[in-house]
């Protein structure tokens, strides 16, 4: 390997970034200011994650890294979730260690897949709280390895790749989050580091980034209706859950107008509906309720609940802003749902008749 080997790798890299921005700005039809700036934001919350994941991830000693929250929106995520991520060699033994904080649903997913930098294919298994056992302190442990170990266990295929934490909570500005640690148990007494393994991981990165900025900007169609909700998956393309069901939709509202969004949720540990832009993330939720979980919603006294999407406040509750964009895309999932969930039904009318 040749220096002008890693330089062309590091450059491919950041050319991927500059691609990024000529499919936002030629996006067809053209995408709204809002979403335009997001776009450039996305760009960089898109390279964070490559590179705490392939760059400096490292297999031999891991360690879990944040990959969503209040200033890295992509991928799906939400306000009510932090996810952290860490690389898993399928032939090593690790072991997991933490506290389960207020959450109201954790899960360690490892998922399998190439391990050139292409999204994982598929589930390898899946640890949460149901499969877990807690002290008095809520204090956790489990091994994940290739052979059976004692106590509580996860098992690597041989194609495993990645292990994604995920953790729920009610109240995410004051709850306490879950706390994770993974550790090798084999871990090796020094790091191997070359030019061959740097210009391996600037590929992977660039690969990975690619593959994330290949369905998006999405456009759902028709607008201001929810689609049929799936089931909670067997197989998996990506980093989605093997614990939920999902649905999704699109609106695209006036000024003076709102989508009354009605349905009914399964029995779950939790449950949320999302509003997000074409990129697949939450519009910026610091400032106003641009999702909602079902701690917070209010139900009709036969367990149905009805929330209301709208640039201005109707003063009903369960109203989720806008934001001041005309159109978007509603998600909504439901983990460990008892059953998959019937289709909320939509329907647009002016604020004015629910404010009257």
């Amino acid at each position: 390997m040749t220096q002008d080997d890693l330089s062309t790798a590091f450059h491919e890299l950041l050319d991927e970034l500059g691609a990024i921005e000529r499919k936002f700005l030629s996006a067809d039809p053209p995408l709204e200011e809002a979403d335009v700036l997001d776009g450039y934001r996305l760009t960089f919350s898109l390279l964070r994650v490559a590179v705490d994941a392939y760059v400096w991830g490292d297999k031999a000693n891991p360690r879990f890294v944040d990959v969503i929250g209040p200033y890295q929106r992509w991928g799906g995520d939400n306000s009510d979730a932090f996810y952290q991520l860490a690389p898993i060699d399928p032939n090593r033994t690790y072991r997991v260690t933490g506290n389960r904080g207020d959450s109201v649903y954790l899960s360690i997913t490892v998922y399998g897949g190439p391990d050139d930098g292409h999204y994982s294919n598929r589930i390898v298994g899946t640890m949460n709280d149901r499969s877990l056992e807690f002290d008095d302190d809520g204090n956790f442990e489990f091994m994940i390895s290739p052979t059976r170990q004692p106590g509580a266990w996860l098992k690597l295929e041989p194609d495993a790749v990645v292990a994604l934490t995920r953790d729920y909570l009610d109240n995410p500005e004051t709850d306490r989050r879950v706390q994770w640690k993974i550790e090798a148990v084999d871990r090796p007494a020094r790091k191997h580091d070359d030019r061959a393994d740097l210009i391996r991981r600037l590929r992977a990165a660039k690969i990975w980034i690619n593959e994330q900025v290949s369905f998006i900007p999405l456009r759902v169609e028709p607008a201001n209706e929810i689609a049929e909700p799936y089931p909670v998956p067997q197989q998996t393309y990506g980093w989605a859950a093997g614990d939920a069901a999902y649905a999704m939709g699109a609106y695209e509202l006036e000024p003076s107008q709102a989508l009354v969004i009605e349905g009914t949720s399964p029995p779950c540990v939790f449950w949320n509906l999302c509003l997000w832009n074409p990129f697949l993330h939450t519009y910026d939720y610091t400032y106003e309720r641009v999702t909602i979980n079902g701690a917070h919603v209010t139900y009709q006294p036969d367990g149905s609940w009805r929330i209301i999407v709208s640039d201005t406040d109707p003063g009903q509750p369960n109203w989720v802003s806008t934001a001041g964009r005309t159109k978007g895309l509603i998600w909504l999932r439901w983990f460990l749902p008892e059953h998959t969930p019937d289709r909320p039904s939509c329907r647009v009318v002016d604020v004015a008749e629910l404010s009257a």
